[in-house]
């Protein structure tokens, strides 16, 4: 890592430099113009502390991204719209919502849904209670900005040692609307969807409705989704507002299944020929209804409040060796109170707030025939998972506005509750709490440059499903929780740099984003699986070290040619490993895994993309831009067997587009091809397999486009 701290010194020095040669005053005092860009530092979130702060200010990797970067663009799933991050790292298992999302290695353990990583929309949880969660909600046309706060976040929120991602629903447009959104593309995806919107000068409205059918690019691998999303949000006085949410998605997903070496060699395209038999599927419904108050109080309005209550339904159908159906039930609230004064004539900032979810209902498991419910009941158990929490932030400026210290902590509680409908004397709980502090500095040598360190610890608990009993557990298997199986801690050091460079002295490189972060990770205690007869099962047998590099460069270089490019580098590896196998007569084979790479994580991954826009008379805009990823090889097991590690590859992209404009009426449309080179890729791995099912193809060639019409109307 010696080279990352020498390009974190190249880039001080480059501040240093860029700021004796351009006087901040009189970039800020310059005038605007129809050239002026937005500066990205200036940009507010607030995910990263739990209040609202402009990026330059927050001692944390973060980043925003908003609707004008995807909606004349494919907009199917996550990996469409987040790859230009650095550190993010997308995983599509079958080209849409089954993505898995890690951040700094964080995620990657789970071969279904997202673990590690905490998911919110508009603030409120998508994530279970145990942290996991699933992304068919997300309906990207009904979404406004997106903001990806990236490291050990646990001492703000539950289960997120990796981050937060946090999607937010649009609800903010100056006149009333109507949009037909509609994509088309390769392997028969069809796209439809109505949006619109209403606004007055204390109130507005909107809502989306979609339908999406996908044939997919491998055998057995057809959906379709129906989403609806709304939002209605009203200005009670000038500093109150309440928000009312709500979404339901159904939709169906037919899972392929992964492959052996022999079979992805033979076929990549083929389905694993037991999940076919099987008819191996995820049916989902979902719904939740949200409702958010806040308010201003105080001197100078100085104290912010804010109130949210949720409630969520969900009915899953889960065909796999069983016919597994689970019904779950929620309720959730969170709030928290922010405090702006001065302490000693220096701008301090105090925060406190909490979160509760429950959600129980019962999971039953049926024989399943070729995809069918059978009438055999094989199992019903209820399971119920409680999630409080309370956390409390303090920023102080210890040298004007330049220098501020941070400090963050959170107490969690989670306990979990199975009871066997069949057989209770196999009913038990567990209870998982802690308390995660963070410290951070940051500095800022000018209203457009900052460099930020921090460390903190964190506090992750296993998830449900990993929380299984084995036979030869120090209850013999009585119970349905596993009574050995403890959460993870880590210990998390980050040092980073942020800046923008802009130039008004020439039309050239007028403005140049530059993030830099380094960090390491240590993880005691790590979940990590092992196989008990063929069954996997998780225990605490490692020690974990994670060091990384995360760039990122956001440039304009010239009248509108912008160029996006981010490189993460990662050195994922066990320090101490030894793992373990149980035969079914209790014979135990352990085997030494120490000084071994973490699977399914690239050591190098590079995006970059340009993009030129043209501007005819105003109302006429048009676009071209090509994209580039290359991913590392990785492997896809703790054992690192050089014969089973996946091939790097590289994938090449390009898109063509207009905008056009004729007084209230706009038409958009799109047309772009993916992996040009028809490159055969492992996109998803799914890690540890015992049938050495390692593999699931990534999309060959394939084109897909897009035509909007929308009409805005007057008020």
């Amino acid at each position: 890592m010696k080279f990352s701290y020498i390009i974190l010194l190249i880039l001080l020095f480059c501040s240093f430099e860029a700021i004796k040669a351009q006087d901040a005053q009189d970039v800020l005092d310059a005038p605007d113009s129809p050239d002026t860009v937005k500066y990205e530092v200036d940009e507010t979130v607030i995910s990263a502390t739990r209040t609202r702060q402009k990026v330059i200010d927050i001692p944390y990797s973060v980043q925003r991204v908003d609707q004008s970067q995807w909606q004349i663009s494919r907009k199917q799933g996550v990996n469409d719209i987040l790859t230009n991050i650095p550190g993010l790292w997308l995983q599509p298992r079958y080209g849409n919502h089954d993505v898995r999302v890690s951040i700094r290695g964080f995620g990657t353990r789970s071969n279904t849904g997202i673990r590690g990583v905490r998911i919110l929309l508009d603030g409120i949880p998508e994530s279970e209670p145990d942290g996991q969660t699933r992304l068919e909600a997300l309906d990207f046309t009904a979404i406004s900005k997106v903001e990806v706060v990236k490291g050990n976040m646990t001492s703000l929120y539950t289960n997120a040692p990796g981050g937060v991602i946090n999607f937010f629903t649009d609800k903010y447009f100056p006149r009333p609307f109507v949009l037909s959104d509609n994509e088309f593309g390769s392997y028969d995806l069809r796209k439809n969807g109505l949006k619109f919107g209403l606004t007055s000068n204390d109130e507005r409205f909107m809502a989306t409705y979609s339908y999406e059918n996908y044939n997919g690019y491998r055998a057995h691998n057809q959906e379709y989704q129906t989403r609806f999303n709304s939002i209605y949000e009203a200005d009670l006085n000038p500093v109150s507002t309440i928000s009312l949410y709500g979404y339901y998605v159904n939709g169906l997903l037919k899972l392929p299944g992964s492959l052996t070496k022999e079979q992805f060699d033979e076929n990549y395209l083929q389905a694993n020929p037991r999940d076919e038999s099987r008819d191996t599927k995820r049916i989902s419904k979902k719904g939740r209804l949200g409702v958010t108050y806040n308010t201003k109080f105080g001197k100078n309005y100085n104290n912010f409040i804010e109130l949210t209550g949720y409630g969520t339904i969900k009915e899953l159908t889960r065909p796999s060796a069983t016919y597994r159906i689970i019904n779950r039930y929620g309720v959730g609230s969170n709030f928290r109170w922010i405090n702006n004064s001065e302490i000693a004539n220096r701008n301090n900032e105090f925060s406190i707030g909490g979160d509760l979810y429950y959600q129980t209902g019962p999971v039953s498991e049926f024989n399943n025939i070729g995809g069918i419910k059978g009438d055999e009941l094989q199992a019903l158990n209820d399971e119920t998972i409680t999630n409080i929490g309370f956390y409390f932030t303090e920023q102080f400026y210890i040298y004007k506005d330049y220098l501020s210290l941070l400090i963050t902590g959170r107490y969690d509680r989670i306990k979990t509750d199975a009871a066997n409908q069949l057989a209770g004397f196999q009913d038990t709980s567990r209870v998982f709490d802690g308390f995660t502090p963070k410290i951070a500095i940051n500095y800022k040598f000018n209203p457009f440059m900052s460099v930020y360190g921090s460390f903190g610890w964190g506090f992750d608990t296993p998830a449900n499903n990993e929380l299984d009993n084995y036979p030869f557990s120090s209850d013999g298997g009585l119970k349905l929780i596993n009574p050995d199986l403890e959460p993870q801690n880590t210990q998390s050091y980050e040092l980073g740099y942020k800046g923008e460079i802009i130039n008004n002295r020439s039309n050239v490189f007028t403005n140049t984003f530059i993030e830099l972060s380094l960090f390491e990770t240590k993880i005691d205690n790590a979940i990590v699986p092992f196989t008990v007869d063929g069954n996997v099962y998780y225990r605490n047998a490692a020690t974990v070290k994670r060091t990384g590099l995360e760039f990122g460069v956001n440039s304009t270089i010239t009248k509108g040619l912008t160029f996006k490019g981010t490189y993460t580098y990662s050195d994922f590896r066990y320090l101490d490993y030894q793992a373990r196998s149980i035969d079914a007569s209790a014979n135990i084979v352990d085997e030494d895994y120490s000084g071994n790479k973490e699977p399914s994580n690239p050591i190098n991954n590079v995006t970059a993309e340009i993009a030129y826009n043209y501007v005819y008379k105003k109302f006429y805009t048009f676009f071209v831009k090509g994209t580039v990823q290359s991913v590392g090889s990785m492997f896809v097991d703790d054992k690192n067997q050089e014969q089973f590690k996946t091939a790097s590859y590289t994938l090449l992209g390009t898109q063509v587009g207009a905008n056009l404009q004729f007084n209230s009426l706009m038409v958009t449309g799109f047309a772009g091809l993916g992996n040009i080179t028809n490159e055969k890729y492992v996109a998803f791995i799914n890690i540890n397999s015992d049938r050495k099912e390692y593999y699931d193809a990534g999309i060959p060639y394939n084109f897909f486009g897009g035509i909007n019409l929308s009409y805005i109307f007057k008020k």
